[in-house]
């Protein structure tokens, strides 16, 4: 399977159906938008930038530390180094699918990339636009599956209905369970329900979805994903984190907004015993 098969013969990136569970549900997956070489060139692009060391403000491993997220850390805002991740940040079939779910012209807002080795802790429940702050309206996620993803690895859930609701007051999560400190509780009547995946399938989600993930429970498998966000042309601020670019590369700043911070914010690692 190659990339260029989606959307052969005039089909639309984004069906009806998918238009339509989005607007209900608050998320839909696009099967198969990246091609298996594609998404193979990425993960060996993130290995030989994790290999190289780290890079101040965006990455900094730490092989010596027991903790897996701190031997492989997420890496922020990487297509500010790196350009194959300000191409698939930009790319022309996220941005297709972008503005149909929009309705608008879109702004790329940040790239991050999940490693997720084997004994990693999850992100509990969350709400994007907590960080983001985008105003008015809110954000769009693109998650960009890696490997094969399931609940063994500590696939993403999500909270279906919970993207037509205001933003919660997060509460403090389980530090055993969540390198993030926010923790949202499904309302009342709702839950999460995982969302399986494959290597180049995309999860479009709307900013105020509740979701999260649970810890890699696996020996020997990564859950490595690619995840960009987006806001409507519309938008007049966000988080001075979330430096805005046009999905042609040019810079469009945007006012600031207040109480904004990068996507999750990490527990300090545990003290010396």
């Amino acid at each position: 399977m190659t990339a260029m098969d989606i959307g052969a013969a005039g089909a639309p990136i984004l069906p009806e159906a998918g238009l339509r569970q989005f607007r209900e549900q608050g998320f839909t997956v696009v099967r198969g938008l990246f091609g298996y070489d594609e998404i193979d060139r990425l993960c060996e692009r993130f290995a030989a930038l994790h290999a190289a060391g780290p890079v101040t403000g965006h990455f900094e491993p730490r092989p010596e530390e027991s903790d897996p997220l701190r031997v492989y850390p997420r890496v922020m805002q990487p297509h500010e180094i790196d350009e194959l991740s300000l191409r698939v940040l930009l790319d022309p079939r996220l941005r297709g699918a972008l503005e149909a779910l929009l309705g608008e012209e879109v702004l790329a807002a940040q790239s991050m990339f999940y490693f997720k080795p084997p004994g990693a802790r999850g992100q509990a429940l969350h709400q994007d636009n907590f960080y983001l702050r985008v105003e008015p309206g809110t954000c769009v996620a693109a998650w960009i599956a890696c490997d094969v993803i399931d609940r063994d690895n500590g696939g993403l859930e999500v909270v279906p209905g919970t993207h037509a609701m205001d933003l919660f007051c997060p509460e403090v999560a389980d530090f055993e369970m969540s390198f993030a400190r926010e923790y949202v509780a499904p309302p009342p009547g709702l839950e999460a329900v995982p969302v399986d995946m494959r290597p180049g399938d995309v999860l479009f989600f709307n900013g105020s979805l509740v979701h999260g993930s649970q810890p890699n429970r696996t020996q020997d498998r990564f859950r490595r994903s690619f995840i960009g966000h987006y806001v409507g042309r519309s938008a007049e601020r966000i988080g001075e984190y979330y430096r805005t670019v046009s999905m042609s590369g040019d810079r469009v700043p945007l006012a600031e907004s207040e109480g904004a911070g990068p996507c999750g914010t990490e527990f300090a690692p545990p003290g010396p015993h």
